[in-house]
């Protein structure tokens, strides 16, 4: 029988979260207790905010329900780990969609993670090698919990950074927020060493170190992490506009191009065309481009054309100077 009113709770709310309508009796048998105490902790776990569901019967039934808040959850060992590597695979290639709601998430989680199941999680996402990882670097997610961490409990963060031309400087900061652009990861923060706020890519930090330094936020100049982030990147690169069209309809281009590069609009049935602006180099935009599945043709600016020329010149010399009848290796699938 279990005595411990705390304990017996988290094991009913283990056994409801299965998604399936549990007989008072069998509740009961499960926790070693009366169907009458199986009533009352229904009750205390409704006090909690968990909508737990009754049916009436000979015997009864209790199920949880969708309810107007998300509660917690209480997860086995595998349920855990395997939240966990989905999270931090997606964390490290900064999947676009994965924003930071879903890096706090994997902040809370590896906090409470016992030791066993922590190794668990490494070892596994160590011996896989995920088939796609997106455009941007990869990043290590104990980087971006960390950072999670410290925006949430507005904590000083300390860490190491390398800039663009490879200079390397250690940073104070209060931290803002965790920006996605889809490709990478952009940490807003104040600088404290620098007294203004700054923008510091996350593949270029290295050990990150929460200080337990707590903070009162400053105002953002924009308002908007987001906005703030934008508008920097727009100072510091040279952006030019592109217009390319497509022998292929929008809803095609739009499922294959980076969201990045802009959104195509309809000109006909079977053609589309794209006008964007962009800070990237003119040979990397013609890369993606080209990975596209269909044909295109580059109006503006001259720089990109000369790009995709140039791209299309040495593919078409790959090409020719293979023996085409060569056997590539085989593999199972």
């Amino acid at each position: 029988m279990t005595t411990d009113t705390p304990a017996r709770l988290l094991t009913l709310l283990s056994l409801l979260q299965t998604p399936r309508e549990w007989p008072g009796g069998e509740l009961a048998d499960r926790l070693g207790v009366s169907r009458r105490t199986v009533r009352r902790d229904i009750d205390r776990l409704r006090e909690l905010g968990y909508p737990v569901q009754a049916t009436k019967g000979a015997d009864g039934g209790y199920r949880l329900v969708a309810g107007k808040a998300m509660p917690p959850l209480v997860l086995d060992d595998e349920e855990a780990v395997a939240i966990a590597v989905g999270l931090r695979a997606g964390a490290g290639h900064a999947v676009e969609g994965l924003d930071e709601a879903s890096v706090r998430a994997l902040a809370k989680l590896e906090q409470v993670l016992p030791g066993r199941l922590r190794h668990r999680v490494t070892t596994l996402q160590a011996a896989t090698t995920p088939l796609t990882s997106g455009d941007g670097p990869s990043i290590a997610p104990e980087t971006l919990t960390v950072m999670a961490s410290t925006v949430a409990g507005r904590e000083r963060l300390r860490f190491a950074y390398r800039a663009a031309d490879g200079t390397a400087s250690r940073r104070l900061t209060e931290p803002y927020r965790l920006v996605s652009t889809g490709r990478r990861w952009y940490l807003v923060a104040y600088d404290l060493d620098r007294d203004d706020w700054r923008t510091f890519r996350v593949d270029r930090v290295s050990k990150p170190f929460a200080t337990g330094a707590r903070f009162t936020p400053r105002e953002l100049p924009t308002g908007d992490a987001a906005e703030y982030l934008r508008r920097s990147m727009h100072r510091q690169q040279r952006t030019y506009d592109f217009v390319v069209t497509f022998a292929a309809p929008a809803d095609f281009v739009a499922a294959r191009v980076p969201a990045w590069l802009g959104a195509p609009e309809p000109v006909d049935e079977g053609t589309c065309r794209l006008r964007g602006s962009t800070g990237d180099a003119p040979q990397w935009v013609a890369l993606r481009l080209a990975m596209l599945e269909c044909d295109f043709t580059v109006h503006e600016p001259r720089e990109l054309v000369e790009a995709v020329r140039d791209l299309g010149s040495r593919l078409s010399r790959a090409a020719s100077g293979g023996s085409g009848g060569g056997r590539g290796s085989e593999s199972e699938e």
